[in-house]
């Protein structure tokens, strides 16, 4: 049998200058594979100089580190793996179909045949200005090819995730994706309905009897639509006026899915302005489901949220009112709320936000004109006692 060789600690390593083109080469140990042979990396200069500057550095660099001889494998294969052992039992199914995306369509075609040790942050920050750029698999409607800053965010936020898990199983020395620069996101523009279009929509969703419960409900809590259509009856507390929030339903056009809500505050029980809880209380008497919105022919599965989608676009264009997306419901609601004098923290957690300030950033625009009409209010009343005095 042959004996194993000796475990050399990481940062050894040997120096010597090559007869081919006069270069001088370092080599260090970096990790060991499963016999214990050492992993090396190699470096370059054209002087011992300056190979003895970059030795130092990269030992530096090295310290503490043990990379696995997985480290060798491509960012590609990498991905997959990341996808299929850690990712796939977690995510909703919505969700991984969005990291698929992402993968495949964005991450792969710049980076995927790289070792994935050696992936740096140029490396990355060069994707990231080039999906800025050219990104689209199609020009969109504008014509421009450019990813959204949004969507580069996106890339940015999965494969430092990805990194970060490639850094615990010792393939990398550290997270490429740090120091990288990310374009602002630039989120999808926020449509509100005014005073009156939104009496237009109250009065046209009178005339959608199997509808109206739906959207009265949308449009007096904020939900979203997922959280929405997946609302039981067994959330719902007629004699206290509570609704709790606890699942939401996603769709992949065929398939439903239930899961958790967005995030951990998203999970959470509102009190129901009293026109909400009378109106859902009288469904209930009439109801035969366990879901509070059924489908309508199989009343044992909830509604899907694609159709309310759709539904919302037939109701809006009937009505004359701008073709807003139903997460606009939500925002309509947001704003009336804090123009009516909500305050920030009571309406984060109506609308399961992590924290208040999200919400106050969300609708500054709401509150940098209360805070104008405040100001103009407190303005006169100054000036009315300057006048008395005077």
């Amino acid at each position: 049998n042959q004996r194993m060789a000796k475990r050399r600690p990481s940062g050894d390593g040997m120096v010597r200058k090559r007869t081919t083109d006069g270069r001088w080469e370092g080599r260090i140990v970096v990790g060991h594979k499963e016999n214990g042979l050492p992993i090396y990396q190699t470096i370059l200069a054209s002087t011992q100089k300056e190979l003895t500057s970059k030795l130092n550095s990269y030992r530096e660099s090295f310290k503490g580190v043990n990379l696995t001889e997985n480290s060798r494998m491509s960012l590609g294969t990498w991905l997959d793996k990341w996808l299929d052992e850690y990712m796939a039992v977690t995510l909703r199914p919505s969700t991984l179909k969005g990291y698929q995306h992402i993968i495949n369509d964005y991450i792969k075609p710049h980076l995927g045949g790289k070792q994935i040790y050696a992936v740096t942050t140029a490396d990355i920050q060069k994707m990231y200005n080039a999906l800025k750029k050219n990104g689209r698999l199609r020009a969109g409607a504008d014509g421009e090819k450019g990813l959204s800053g949004s969507t580069v965010r996106s890339v940015h936020m999965v494969l430092h995730e990805v990194m970060e898990y490639a850094l615990r199983e010792h393939l990398i020395v550290k997270n490429p994706t740090e120091n990288t620069t990310i374009p602002k996101a630039s989120g999808a523009v926020m449509n509100i309905l005014n005073d009156e279009q939104l009496d237009r929509f109250m009065e046209a969703i009178k005339q959608e009897p199997l509808w109206h419960d739906l959207f009265y409900t949308a449009i007096t809590t904020g939900l979203r639509r997922g959280e929405l259509c997946g609302l039981m009856w067994t959330d719902f507390d007629g004699d206290n006026g509570t609704l709790k929030i606890k699942r939401t339903l996603t769709s992949d056009g065929a398939k439903l899915y239930v899961g958790d809500t967005k995030t951990v505050s998203g999970e959470r029980e509102i009190l129901l302005p009293s026109s909400t809880v009378e109106l859902l209380k009288k469904r209930k008497v009439e109801s035969r489901s366990k879901w509070i919105f059924p489908n309508f022919i199989k009343t044992e599965e909830p509604i899907n949220p694609a159709l309310a989608y759709s539904m919302l676009k037939r109701i809006l264009k009937k009505a004359g009112l701008p073709s807003i997306r139903f997460h606009d419901l939500r925002h309509t609601f947001a704003t009336h709320a804090i123009a009516s004098g909500v305050d920030a923290k009571t309406l984060s957690g109506i609308l399961g936000h992590t924290n208040a300030s999200f919400t106050l950033d969300r609708y500054t625009h709401v509150t940098t004109e209360m805070q104008r009409n405040a100001a103009n209010i407190m303005g006169d009343v100054i000036e009315n006692i300057i006048g008395e005095i005077d």
